[in-house]
């Protein structure tokens, strides 16, 4: 293999590296969370802060179409060189994400019930995680909107605000985690707060590097692209078929992590603690499928095929190298992590006990991250849908005929080999559409 560095890597790393470094800091902020919470006396602090969070993942992750829509939609606007489309679809998506997170707002009383209701967390835990989402759900609009203004400037292959804008977040978020829990003696409330500051604070930068960039763009709003329901029928259409997709996915975890709850406090605490090593994994391969997103919308624009295909060739080298990377860190230093993020003797020992599955994870998961950025780059969205409600499909029969099949004892195992599972099928059907996908494009 020749030493030498094609310009498709080089694009890939140029984009990709704010993108990873930005992205580690959102699991480093998931750490931190558990780590403050989990050195807590009560397990139940850590529980809590948990089924919240994973309430959130539906409320908030839910929409992350507004990011992933706006990054493929601009990107391909970019490679048409129509400015006038890049700056619209802003305008469109902001729209978008005000008038969603005024809902959520409005509506967030019975959402939270229903949340926490399906979660199914002990009488313990669950006063405490309604108390943490009442005080989450305050930054809903400046959420979705830094979503959108991320997206948007990915799309433009500029993942370097990205990383300004993620960084300047996180750094907030922790130190105010710091701050209220370990210095106001706050509990799970202080980390609720610490990220509604956090997230309004983004977007005070985010809208200011908004209004730079726009001032090198060409064109102008127009008022029939913002007001105009017809005018979003493309951002519709690619952010509906990615809220199903979400979902789905999301549907998986939360599922995950209810079961876990069923068997009490202390499994639900380490598989939170090891949910945190597929974080931390999940945001450096979405590095690379970030740029890829930007990368092959653009050459989805243009119609350049050659690119296109050297774009995702680079990506997956990337993608592969960095993920064996990450199962030996789990494999070797795995009981170590574990101990950073929780004083508790009772949930280090059983996260050690599943701590196998770490390790196999990331090799399973790696092509599910990439051919996800692939398909939103060209906005192949229906395709997205299909493969997580397939591996839904199995997913859920498996847990529930190994349920049945098993002591309870290995129920915990039996979650973690369908979770497994559910990952495996959806990369080996996103990897099948994207086959056909060549075929059927440029062969």
């Amino acid at each position: 293999m020749s030493l030498a560095v094609s310009p498709s890597r080089q694009r890939i790393w140029a984009l990709a590296w704010p993108i990873i470094l930005s992205n580690i800091t959102v699991p480093l902020l998931g750490l931190v969370d558990t780590a403050v919470v989990g050195h807590l006396p009560d397990s139940r602090y850590l529980a809590a802060v948990t089924l919240g969070a994973t309430l959130f993942s539906f409320l908030y992750w839910g929409f992350g179409f507004l990011r992933m829509g706006t990054t493929g939609l601009t990107a391909q606007a970019v490679g048409r060189e129509s400015d006038e489309a890049v700056r619209n679809l802003l305008g469109q998506a902001l729209i978008m994400a005000a008038v969603i997170g005024t809902l959520l707002i409005a509506f967030s009383s019975p959402l939270i019930s229903l949340g926490l209701t399906l979660l199914d967390g002990s009488e313990t835990a669950t006063p405490l995680a309604r108390e943490y989402a009442e005080i989450r759900i305050l930054s809903a609009p400046a959420v979705l909107a830094n979503y959108a203004i991320l997206g948007w400037f990915l799309g433009q292959q500029n993942s370097r605000v990205t990383l300004l804008i993620l960084v300047l977040t996180n750094s907030v978020n922790i130190v105010l985690d710091l701050w209220f829990v370990v210095g106001l003696k706050m509990t799970s409330d202080g980390v609720a707060w610490a990220s509604v500051l956090a997230d309004y604070s983004a977007l005070i930068v985010g809208a200011t590097l908004v209004l730079r960039q726009l001032g090198t763009l060409d064109g102008r709003f127009l008022r029939r692209e913002l007001t105009s329901l017809g005018a979003y029928r493309a951002l519709f259409h690619v952010n509906a078929n990615l809220f199903l997709r979400t979902l789905g996915l999301l549907f998986a975890i939360a599922f995950f992590t209810s079961q876990g709850a069923r068997q009490g406090d202390t499994i639900l605490a380490a598989n939170a603690v090891l949910l945190q090593f597929i974080m931390l994994t999940s945001y450096a391969l979405d590095g690379f499928a970030h740029a890829a997103e930007s990368l092959v919308g653009r050459a989805y624009g243009r119609r350049d095929w050659q690119a296109f295909a050297a774009t995702v060739k680079a990506a997956a080298r990337f993608s592969l190298w960095t993920t064996i990377a990450a199962s030996l860190a789990f494999a070797l230093g795995g009981n170590a992590l574990i101990a950073l993020l929780t004083g508790l003797p009772e949930v280090r020992a059983t996260a050690a006990v599943y701590l196998p599955w770490m390790v196999v994870m990331p090799l399973i998961a790696v092509w599910s991250y990439l051919f996800d950025g692939v398909f939103i780059g060209t906005t192949a969205v229906t395709e997205m849908r299909n493969s997580i409600f397939i591996a839904l499909a199995v997913y859920l029969p498996t847990w529930w005929l190994a349920t049945r099949l098993l002591e309870h004892e290995l129920h915990n195992h039996a979650l973690w080999f369908s979770f497994t599972l559910f990952t495996l099928v959806r990369s080996g059907v996103l990897l099948l559409y994207y086959r056909r996908y060549r075929l059927t494009h440029w062969r």
